[in-house]
């Protein structure tokens, strides 16, 4: 008599052959805890739980097989979407500049992009963290690339929107400038260097201030 193999979800017979799942896949599709990355999600819980990781302990402490572990998968599957470590960090900076690209669209002069900038990186702390951190990056990656390009392009818009006698003759520096007083103090703040400085105040109103001592018309 032929043999013959059940599907687990018909029960019906079909003959073993080369299409015959892996032991891999067929113990993942019997564990509850590996369902996610049959349902197309485990690319999002794998970079969710790599964010928690960072947050806590910073990039260094990330490990694939961890993360697997955590996502209740084989540790070989975040390969399929990110290859390696370089890979999975690469696709959060690449993530984190589309989000501020994002948010600095909807700013509606240079001193809310600072402000938004500011916010960005209270909200998305393991992200900027991982963005400035070029050499964990994969810094070809076409993604990351193009997000942070579309970043820079909208900073840079904001600060070409304040007239010349409000920023000085030349909008690249004052680019520059505009950048380097949100980036560092974002920064300073995430790291707790302005405890003392800032105190009880919203960070955003000091930044606000701030900002208003650098340029005159913002």
């Amino acid at each position: 008599m032929t043999k013959s193999t059940r599907t687990p979800s018909t029960g019906s017979p079909r003959p073993t052959g080369p299409s015959e799942p892996s032991a891999a896949s067929a113990s993942a599709n019997k564990s509850g805890g590996r369902r996610a990355y049959h349902h197309g999600d485990l690319r999002r819980a794998i970079v969710t739980a790599a964010l928690d990781v960072i947050s806590a302990e910073g990039p260094s402490a990330l490990s694939l097989r961890d993360l697997a572990r955590r996502a209740g998968v084989s540790h070989a599957a975040p390969a399929h979407h990110f290859k390696d470590r370089t890979g999975l960090l690469t696709a959060i900076a690449a993530e984190g500049y589309g989000l501020l690209a994002a948010t600095l669209t909807e700013a509606a002069d240079l001193k809310d992009a600072g402000v938004r900038y500011v916010r960005f990186a209270r909200e998305h702390p393991a992200h900027f963290q991982v963005m400035f951190t070029p050499e964990l990056l994969r810094g070809n990656d076409l993604e990351l690339t193009t997000a942070r390009a579309l970043a820079g392009e909208r900073l840079r818009d904001a600060v070409s929107a304040v007239p010349p006698e409000g920023r000085g003759a030349d909008a690249r520096l004052a680019g520059v400038a505009a950048w380097s007083l949100a980036h560092g103090f974002a920064t300073l703040l995430l790291s707790h260097n302005l405890d003392g400085p800032v105190g009880d105040e919203d960070p955003e109103d000091v930044f606000r201030t701030l900002s208003g001592m650098l340029f005159r018309a913002t």
